[in-house]
């Protein structure tokens, strides 16, 4: 297989407990990037000391300190601190571009494998493992209800070309969304790795609670130009999905929240009458997003 210089940037907050594991899987792989950059957001807790010494004993490790907000800003918060540890690239040349979430670990040859799907398919442009949780002692995908062309926000691999040509990502819930739409709306394709998984040492929801983490997926949805009836629809599925009615009802209260307070959504009319073209066409069965995929 070809080697690709890579970047990976790790906005982190408050991961004392997890931050090791992500560092010691990104140190031990067969594959090692050319730079991470770990974007401390402001924790409150020993996450920075955790960085800083990580920094000290590899020279390809760098270190953004973002001064504290005093609170959570879901969507919009963790790309402000990518961007930040994106300008920490500077000249540095990649192929690949990765926004890791810093409460993984993964398997020395994580890299190596993802590449190796993105030289067989030269129409992947984002790609990345299947986010797991661990249960007795086994990795269970968190998620067996995400669309075909969906990957996780905490572990996005990007092409170069595809980066470039969706234009970055939007400082917005929403925009672990509205990047995937967007490449394939320009004829990139875009899909997990199911025999590559990465184990999240702490799922989806945790940080913020599930009220909050399901109020902000909705908004989310909303802000990336969801078509109100396939919501209605989503929403209807999710409600017997766990945790049981409350990821519908706060999916819905989120997204409704949008038109009440009257929340910008994507600047793109183009993107959005693609994005719910393709909603449609999921709900009459015909093909879409959610049917095609590449392996």
């Amino acid at each position: 297989m070809s080697t690709f210089p890579y970047v990976i940037i790790c906005p982190v907050r408050n991961e004392e407990d997890f931050l090791d594991f992500t560092i010691e899987s990104v140190r031990s792989q067969t594959l090692r990037p050319t730079i991470m950059v770990i974007v401390n957001d402001g924790s409150t807790d020993g996450t920075g000391q955790v960085a800083k010494k990580a920094a000290a004993q590899s020279d390809w490790i760098r270190i953004v300190d973002r001064a504290d907000r005093g609170y959570r800003k879901p969507g919009g918060g963790v790309i402000d601190a990518f961007y930040d540890g994106f300008t920490e690239i500077g000249v540095a040349e990649w192929e690949f571009v990765i926004k890791l979430d810093g409460d993984l670990s993964f398997s020395p040859d994580y890299f190596e494998r993802c590449f190796a799907r993105f030289e067989k398919d030269p129409k992947l442009g984002i790609g990345g493992g299947t986010v797991c949780k661990e249960v007795s002692g086994q990795l269970i995908p968190e998620s067996t209800v995400d669309p075909a062309f969906h990957v996780r926000g905490a572990t996005k691999i990007y092409r170069k070309r595809c980066w470039e040509q969706i234009g970055g990502l939007i400082r917005a819930p929403g925009w672990d969304t509205v990047d995937e739409v967007k490449a394939n709306m320009l004829g990139w394709v875009t899909y997990s790795f199911p025999d590559i998984r990465i184990h999240h040492h702490r799922p989806a929801g945790q940080a913020q609670g599930v009220w909050k983490d399901w109020f902000k997926n909705g908004l989310a949805n909303y802000t990336a130009g969801y078509h109100p009836l396939f919501m209605f629809f989503k929403c209807i599925r999710r409600f017997i999905c766990k945790p049981y009615a409350i990821s519908s009802i706060g999916l819905m209260a989120g997204f409704l929240s949008g038109y009440i307070k009257r929340v910008p959504q994507v600047e793109d009319e183009e993107f959005i009458r693609y994005f719910q073209e393709q909603q449609i066409r999921r709900l009459t069965l015909r093909s879409s997003l959610w049917t095609i995929r590449s392996n």
